[in-house]
C-alpha cells in the first residue's frame, strides 16, 4: 500500500490530491502536457447540468493581486450529455479517477442529471454543487438546511455511486448545513466553495463584474476554509471531508489534513502553476518520509489532539 493512500468512506484514492471543479477545464485535458492524469488522487469535472449553460456576461474574472481571483463564470458548461459522450471516454483512456460535479436550477434538474449518469461507467462518485454564488438562486440549497436535506436525500435514493456535497462558506454556521447533509445520507462533505466578494473599477466607478458580486478564491480564503473544516471535524469526526480553498503547495495541504480533511482539492493554483497538484503530491510524500509516517492518513485530524484544553476561544 502506498504511503499516500487515503479514502472517503469506501472510495479509495492513491493520494489525497484532487483537482477542483471548474479549475481544470471540463475534463482536465489542458493539463495533460504537464503530467499524467492517473497520477492524481482524482479529478472533479466542471459542474454539469442537464442542458448546456451559457454562463454570465463578460468580464467574468478579476485578479486580486497577491490574494486570488474573483470570478463570475455562471456555471457555463456543455451539459451532461456532451460530457458523457465526448469527455468521459477520454478520462477513461487516461485511467483518471473521476468525480462528476452535478448542478441544477431545481431539485428536478439535479435528479435528471444523476439519473442520466446511471447509464455510464468510468466515474467513482458524484459531487453535488449546492453552493455557486454566481447564478440566481445558486446558494439556496446550501444556505437552507431543509432544502439541503431534501436535495441530498432525494439524490441518495437514486445514486449508484457515493455522493459528496460541496457547501458554501456564505452561511452563519456551516455545521447546521453539514448536519442536514449528513442526516440525508451524504457520503462526504466538500468544504469550501468560494466566498462572496466584490471589486470596483476606479475608472468606470462601477463594480468590475457585470453581476457585481462574484466568488472569491485563492490564498486569502485558506483560513476561512480551515476554520470551517475545523468546526465540522470537531462536531462530526466520523464524516469524511474534502478540503478546498487556497491550497497552493504541500504545506497548505498538510494544514488541511491536520485540521480534519481526508483529501484536498487544488483550485486557483492550477491557473498560476499547472503542475501545482503534482508538486503537492511530491511534497506530501517528502513530508511523510521526513516525519517517518507509514501513511499520510495518520495525520488526519491530528491538530485537534494538540489543542490546549484551556485555550482561549
Amino acid at each position: 500500500m502506498s504511503i499516500l493512500n487515503t479514502h472517503i468512506g469506501n472510495l479509495q484514492f492513491k493520494n489525497p490530491v484532487l483537482l477542483a471543479s471548474g479549475t481544470c477545464g471540463i475534463a482536465a485535458k489542458e493539463l495533460t502536457p504537464y503530467f499524467n492524469l492517473s497520477d492524481l488522487g482524482g479529478i472533479v469535472t466542471k459542474s454539469l447540468g442537464i442542458k448546456p449553460w451559457v454562463g454570465n456576461p463578460t468580464p467574468r474574472v478579476v485578479e486580486i493581486p497577491g490574494c486570488g481571483l474573483l470570478n463570475s463564470i455562471g456555471l457555463q458548461n456543455p451539459g451532461i450529455e456532451h460530457f458523457t459522450k465526448n469527455e468521459l471516454p477520454f478520462l477513461k483512456e487516461q485511467n483518471a479517477n473521476v468525480i462528476i460535479n452535478v448542478v441544477g436550477e431545481s431539485l428536478d434538474e439535479y435528479i435528471e442529471v444523476v439519473n442520466y449518469t446511471k447509464n455510464y461507467s468510468g466515474f467513482v462518485a458524484l459531487e453535488l454543487n449546492l453552493s455557486c454564488p454566481n447564478v440566481d438562486g445558486g446558494l439556496d440549497f446550501s444556505q437552507d438546511p431543509k432544502k439541503a436535506y431534501t436535495l441530498v436525500n432525494e439524490i441518495k435514493k437514486i445514486a449508484t455511486v457515493p455522493v459528496l456535497v460541496k457547501l458554501s462558506p456564505n452561511v452563519t454556521d456551516i455545521t447546521d448545513i453539514v448536519k442536514a447533509c449528513v442526516d440525508a445520507g451524504s457520503d462526504g462533505i466538500v468544504l469550501i466553495n468560494t466566498v462572496l466578494g466584490l471589486a470596483i473599477n476606479k475608472w468606470t466607478k462601477k463594480p468590475t463584474l457585470p453581476r457585481a458580486v462574484g466568488g472569491y478564491s485563492g490564498p486569502a480564503i485558506k483560513p476561512i476554509a480551515l476554520r470551517m473544516i475545523w468546526q465540522t471535524y470537531k462536531k462530526f469526526p466520523n464524516v469524511p471531508i474534502i478540503g478546498v480553498g487556497g491550497i497552493h503547495n504541500a504545506d497548505d495541504a498538510i494544514e488541511f489534513l491536520l485540521c480534519g480533511a481526508n483529501c484536498v482539492q487544488v483550485g486557483t493554483a492550477n491557473f498560476i502553476n499547472p503542475k501545482a497538484s503534482i508538486e503537492i503530491i511530491s511534497g506530501l510524500k517528502d513530508y511523510c518520509e521526513k516525519t517517518k509516517l507509514s501513511s499520510i492518513s495518520e495525520i488526519i485530524g491530528q491538530a485537534h489532539e494538540k489543542t490546549l484544553a484551556g485555550a482561549i476561544h
